[in-house]
């Protein structure tokens, strides 16, 4: 029988994906979710090839105990349920917090779910972990126009400070996470990806970007921006993300921080791209300052993964042409 992966978040975007890689490769998957009792989730991850090797389990990351039973005999955990909170329990911003609203509402619960998830696997003898995270930890002040995992780490301080609590859940629950491997000699990689393109596993995921700006475009929508920012944005089509996962837990050296995404273009050159394929859609006003240089990456640590990354163009296409077909219905 071959060997049994845990993945937290399985109805994610990302997780699913992670899901759909693993059993592609002949893994058995458990699969944690909020509410097993969500038939139509239940119903699409159950549709991917070989699901006949996933099993399902109602979890969640902030009831310790509810982690037990999946992560039972599990070789690896992968933490795919750190998804980024823009708001509070009683819906108000993030954005419009003060310090001690955004630690307790925004970054504690995503520190505590992560801690939680480490210790069940430290319970189950599990010696493995790959979080997903965000580039979002990667952006130390002032900007590095060329970075890299190692030395360049976003500032909390500086990132709650500016109220942008939701990225600095994130580099705070790295370094927490990082902590607590060294101490219990876990194997731990974090995957770092930005904007997610390719194809949605479920139809839920089409509610967010970039699905729903770029469906927005074919159906002769407004554009995202009204007008074009003067920045840029890193993205990656899913399945090189989960196939990156999966790498990391397969090859035992590997841990520590990998960036997961394709690279970096400004937000002039996606329009671009974007009209070349939808001739048609609406566009933004044009940049009227110089453009800002698109941030470039060191890729040698996501390149010894032995992943294959397709680039912009091919994936935008692959997503647009997906999006046309209409799925799920």
């Amino acid at each position: 029988m071959g060997k049994k992966l845990c993945v937290i978040g399985a109805s994610g975007l990302v997780g699913s994906h992670i899901v759909k890689a693993a059993l592609s490769k002949g893994y058995l998957v458990n699969g944690t979710m909020r509410d097993t009792g969500d038939t139509e989730s239940v119903k699409y991850l159950k549709q991917i090839k070989n699901s006949k090797n996933l099993k399902l389990f109602s979890a969640n990351m902030q009831n310790p105990d509810d982690l037990n039973e999946p992560l039972f005999g599990a070789d690896a955990v992968f933490i795919a349920s750190l998804i980024p909170t823009y708001f509070g329990r009683d819906g108000k911003p993030a954005k419009d917090m003060n310090f001690d609203e955004g630690k307790s509402e925004i970054i504690k619960p995503t520190v505590d779910g992560c801690l939680n998830i480490l210790n069940a696997a430290k319970r189950n003898d599990i010696q493995t972990a790959i979080i997903c995270s965000s580039t979002s930890s990667t952006n130390p002040v002032p900007p590095q126009p060329f970075k890299n995992e190692i030395d360049h780490w976003s500032d909390d301080l500086e990132q709650c400070n500016s109220r942008k609590f939701t990225s600095a859940a994130k580099t705070v629950m790295e370094k927490e996470a990082i902590k607590y491997a060294r101490e219990n000699e876990i194997r731990l990689s974090i995957l770092l990806p930005t904007g997610l393109f390719g194809e949605a596993l479920l139809p839920k995921h089409l509610e967010h970007n970039p699905f729903k700006w770029l469906k927005s475009l074919i159906e002769g929508g407004e554009p995202r921006h009204d007008t074009i920012p003067n920045n840029s944005t890193s993205m990656i089509h899913l399945d090189d993300l989960a196939k990156l996962f999966i790498a990391a837990y397969e090859n035992p050296n590997a841990s520590g921080r990998y960036f997961g995404v394709y690279g970096s273009l400004h937000w002039q050159d996606i329009y671009a791209e974007c009209q070349k394929i939808i001739p048609l859609m609406k566009r933004p006003k044009l940049l009227t300052d110089k453009p800002v240089e698109a941030t470039t990456f060191d890729f040698s640590r996501r390149d010894s993964l032995g992943v294959s990354i397709r680039d912009f163009p091919t994936f935008l296409e692959q997503t647009v042409d997906w999006l046309k077909s209409d799925p799920f219905v």
